[in-house]
């Protein structure tokens, strides 16, 4: 906008011109070029029944002036007395919807060649112009505001998920121990059976809530922790991780094939959730019946860990999101989870300084974390 009234005094040699505000109640300077010191700076007001631009908003016509003194209708007209000026542009700035701003307006102490098509072309395009700026500017700040509004509720909900995770670990925790106590209890192995699915579940929600409370961290920058040490009892986490979803789906027989011939460099409790993750989703997307099949390998330096089941091929479309939060495919919807354990997983693949990636065509899906098995893959967050 500047540099429209810089040209705008330029091309007509005028010395001040402005972009006024203009209500029935307040003229108020908008942005001014002044180079006869007539003293108005941007926010600085006028009486507005002092202005002609007052008369601009009223009648809602442009006024050129050339030489007031020679002009028969503002000649004896008490504003250009008032500010001492003889030459005079005032041009209507409208928005798009066709509501009133203010005007684009000039003065001088002198006269001007004003009333010619060539000023009049240039007032009136450089007044639309403004006011496209004008609509531009307040789109922007209702974009921005609503923005920052989204941000807000996003903070909020993530963090009455985080508070919510928090306080499930509690009762969560004691159904545990309670379940713990009836298996002590309990003779028929009927009643075994139940426990052990009772407690399958409890641990399947414990996950869930784990998870819950990885994203809440992510998404606060907090990351997900990796505490790696050398274990020789993964092998024995990985299985107690199957005989717990085998309880639930107990329709789908879950197969391993471990061979951990050295310790393993890692945080067994994050390899032992990933695992989880990765058995929940095949359970979910699994061909019924079908077999999981789950290999585990370590060597001096690497440690290899896949879960693969029959199904349907996973849609080329959906691969780039795959590891995303929330992030659902179509098909059986009323056994999805949230959509965050291929994501969390993904994290603490990253976190180990490793990959996951997954194989899918018509025959099986296979989802594969290889991670350095050595004592340098410092701790890292995911």
């Amino acid at each position: 906008m500047p540099t429209l009234l810089e040209t705008v005094i330029l091309a007509t040699g005028m010395g001040f011109a402005a972009i006024a505000r203009v209500t029935p109640s307040r003229w108020v300077t908008c942005r001014a070029v002044d180079q006869i010191s007539f003293g108005l700076k941007p926010g600085d007001e006028l009486d507005v029944e002092s202005t002609l631009c007052h008369e601009v908003r009223k009648l809602d016509h442009e006024i050129f002036i050339d030489d007031v003194h020679d002009d028969p209708v503002y000649v004896s007209h008490h504003c250009p007395a008032r500010y001492g000026f003889r030459s005079y542009v005032s041009v209507p700035i409208r928005k798009a919807d066709g509501s009133f701003f203010g005007t684009l307006c000039a003065i001088d102490p002198e006269p001007r060649q004003l009333k010619n098509e060539r000023v009049f072309g240039m007032f009136r395009l450089f007044a639309k112009m403004i006011g496209e700026i004008l609509d531009v500017d307040e789109e922007l700040s209702q974009s921005k505001d609503s923005l920052a509004q989204e941000r807000r509720l996003s903070g909020v909900q993530e963090q009455f998920i985080a508070i919510l995770a928090h306080d499930l670990r509690n009762p969560v925790s004691a159904l545990t121990s309670g379940l713990r106590m009836l298996e002590r209890g309990v003779g028929g192995s009927a009643d075994q059976e139940l426990v052990s699915l009772m407690r399958a579940s409890v641990n399947r929600m414990g996950l869930l809530i784990e998870n819950l409370l990885d994203q809440a961290r992510k998404r606060t920058g907090a990351g997900i922790v990796i505490e790696r040490n050398w274990t020789t009892e993964l092998g024995a986490s990985l299985r107690q991780i199957g005989a717990e979803l085998q309880a639930v789906a107990w329709d789908q027989r879950i197969e391993f094939e471990i061979d951990l011939g050295v310790p393993v460099n890692c945080d067994p409790p994050r390899v032992s959730q990933l695992l989880s993750n990765l058995l929940a989703n095949a359970v979910t997307h699994g061909a019924p019946g079908a077999p999981i099949h789950v290999t585990a390998q370590a060597t001096e330096k690497e440690f290899v860990l896949s879960v693969a089941n029959s199904g349907k091929k996973i849609a080329e479309e959906m691969l780039p999101t795959l590891f995303l939060p929330f992030e659902r495919g179509d098909d059986r919807p009323s056994r999805e989870g949230l959509g965050l354990g291929l994501f969390i997983s993904s994290e603490i693949a990253q976190g180990h300084g490793g990959t996951l990636n997954v194989v899918s065509d018509d025959a099986k899906t296979v989802f594969t974390f290889r991670m350095p098995n050595v004592a340098e893959a410092a701790t890292l967050k995911g």
